[in-house]
């Protein structure tokens, strides 16, 4: 699987992961985690890809890094509107102005995207996957008119203790179509292949959020997440 580095505007970079076979394909937009656009999440784009999707990440910290801006783009996912949330719109008009992508169009995030892919999932997408993301505080005016949800959080993060629960409950009281699972043995960044951060961060997040992969507990979310997304994505 070919990963490309691509110009989405001239002010916006991202990845792009095409399939191999004959498409048209699936389009699903993935909404990195707070490091930025590392190896990590390159293994994530590569994975959900080589099932059957084009996938495009943008790049949030395109105008300067992530230390320019990480406060801007935690103020977007916070107030729900900014910059960081207009670039995820050109990722997606990007996607879905090419000829190898059908008319449905995912969306997904890990940590800090995760907590963008659930204030997506009433934007115009067909299925959306949290993956250890943040809650909004008012929940259940961010869900109204959702698409279908698939969440992954693990029990031993100490930032989200309970999200799994308010979201199910919130998802349920809607009628909004989901999956939501807590692991009980993982911790944030459960589904990363390797520890993120480098060194110091990864060793420092490891203790203070239990963010250390676990793999078996990846594979079953990956698992559950390729079946909703064909549910959704392929088969609708």
């Amino acid at each position: 699987m070919d990963l490309k580095d691509i110009q989405i505007t001239p002010e916006l970079r991202g990845v792009l992961a095409v399939p191999e076979g004959k498409g048209p394909f699936p389009a699903v937009v993935m909404v990195h985690e707070v490091f930025g656009i590392d190896d990590a999440m390159r293994s994530q784009i590569a994975r959900l890809a080589s099932t059957g999707y084009v996938v495009l990440m943008p790049d949030l910290f395109s105008r300067g890094g992530a230390r320019k801006c990480l406060n801007a783009t935690f103020r977007a996912l916070t107030s729900g509107e900014g910059q960081a949330f207009e670039d995820v719109a050109s990722a997606k008009h990007y996607l879905m102005s090419r000829d190898d992508v059908t008319d449905k169009t995912g969306v997904i995030g890990f940590c800090m995207g995760g907590g963008f892919a659930l204030m997506l999932a009433n934007k115009g997408y067909d299925a959306a996957s949290v993956n250890y993301g943040m809650l909004p505080k008012d929940l259940d005016a961010v869900l109204g008119g959702a698409c279908p949800i698939i969440s992954s959080y693990g029990a031993k993060d100490s930032q989200l203790k309970g999200a799994s629960e308010k979201l199910e409950a919130t998802l349920t009281n809607l009628e909004i179509a989901h999956d939501v699972k807590e692991y009980p043995n993982s911790g944030h960044a459960f589904m990363n292949p390797h520890q993120a951060g480098g060194p110091f961060f990864g060793f420092l997040l490891g203790k203070v959020m239990g963010a250390k992969p676990n793999p078996d507990d990846a594979a079953d979310a990956w698992q559950r997440i390729e079946s909703f997304f064909g549910e959704h994505l392929k088969d609708a």
